[in-house]
């Protein structure tokens, strides 16, 4: 390899997910490909889903959708987070419908709309518990009041009425319950207004997998899409989901140290016995957490090797033990099991650093070569 470490992206896992995950919804998908795709990159990752069946795309921000249109993707697309002086003239002229959560920025994007004489495709957002964006309390019938007046007017359509959950990955928790009850009445107050969304969505991941009442006409897929189990504890097999990412890298160094041999900083690890340390360049740079140091471990020789040590910014040190270990060794740092291998998997980083496997996979950073693969071309 050309880096001194790659992140393989299995397209056909994407594929996979997309198609395993709507055998279970029965409904719409938007694949969410925000934050470069969860790492996996966006464009890729988008045109694999939109093969594979999904039919919208979600992204964040003007500057994500707009890398979708310029690279040819045509399909519908919601982007859902400004600020009020955001470039809207774009999303409109480029057919990307936009999210919006409060009055100053629906009068944003109808005063865009009026300048280019083209009308904005609106998806109002309204805040059901999680209290982030989206308008909560009396600023929703306001909201909607303001968008069935542009809509009269010509300047905008409001396409889509959604929400987003708090904590579906906890099925039968009763804030999920109590969301769903103010999605639906904030639902009733948009069409008693006089709106008629063609697309009403509230379901993320967990819940389009758990959750039938919250599917309503789309579901959109964030985690799950690339592979990951957004419960977390069953693993990927329970819902047929193919992890998309492997990383890996190689040896740079090694070397044979007696017992009581401090390694990296501090040292925070000492050698309790002769054995063989590998270098790998890994490090916090480029997604490995530092808190993770002393916990983790690596596929290496056949086997689990524990990292040791603290995480450095550019590389981190491995305990082989008495393994037979030289410099170019192949080193999986997670993925997926293949055969007789059994590397980390993304879900285990997380809970070594803890946190969530999202944090990890956006984490992994642009020192990582991405390389687009199909099925098991990523062993090749």
């Amino acid at each position: 390899m050309s880096a001194l470490a790659e992140a393989l992206i299995d397209l056909d896992a994407i594929a996979s997910n997309v198609r395993a995950i709507a055998s279970v919804t029965g409904t719409g998908l938007m694949a969410v490909v925000k934050a470069d795709g969860f790492g996996h990159g966006a464009v890729q990752v988008a045109r694999a889903a939109l093969r594979a069946g999904a039919s919208w795309l979600g992204v964040t921000s003007t500057a994500e959708a707009l890398t979708l249109r310029d690279a040819g993707v045509t399909a519908p697309t919601l982007s859902w987070l400004h600020g009020p002086d955001d470039d809207f003239g774009m999303l409109i002229k480029t057919g990307v419908d936009v999210g919006v959560s409060t009055t100053t920025h629906l009068h944003a994007v109808a005063d865009a709309a009026r300048r280019l004489g083209v009308p904005a495709m609106v998806q109002l957002k309204a805040d059901t518990g999680l209290s982030r964006n989206g308008a909560a309390g009396d600023d929703w019938p306001e909201l909607v009041g303001w968008a069935r007046k542009y809509e009269r007017e010509g300047g905008i359509r409001v396409r889509g009425v959604w929400s987003h959950l708090a904590d579906a990955d906890l099925p039968g928790a009763p804030a999920l319950t109590r969301q769903v009850a103010i999605f639906e009445e904030a639902l009733r107050t948009a069409r008693s207004a006089g709106l008629s969304p063609d697309l009403v969505h509230l379901a993320n991941s967990a819940a389009a997998l758990s959750a039938p009442r919250t599917r309503f006409d789309l579901c959109r897929i964030g985690i799950a899409l690339y592979g990951v189990d957004p419960f977390g504890v069953n693993g990927p097999g329970e819902f047929g989901l193919h992890p998309a990412m492997t990383v890996r890298t190689s040896v740079v160094n090694v070397k044979r140290v007696p017992a009581g041999t401090g390694v990296s900083y501090g040292p925070e690890h000492v050698t309790g016995a002769p054995t063989t340390l590998a270098l790998l360049p890994l490090g916090y740079a480029d997604g490995l957490p530092r808190v993770a140091g002393g916990r983790a471990s690596v596929w290496l020789a056949g086997r689990r090797c524990p990292i040791v040590g603290r995480i450095a910014m550019d590389q981190c040190v491995v305990d082989a033990g008495d393994l037979p270990v030289t410099i170019g060794d192949p080193v999986v740092v997670f993925g997926p099991a293949e055969g007789d291998q059994h590397p980390p998997t993304v879900v285990e980083w997380a809970r070594w650093a803890d946190t969530n496997p999202h944090e990890i996979l956006t984490g992994i950073g642009a020192r990582v070569a991405r390389e687009h693969l199909h099925g098991r071309a990523r062993n090749s």
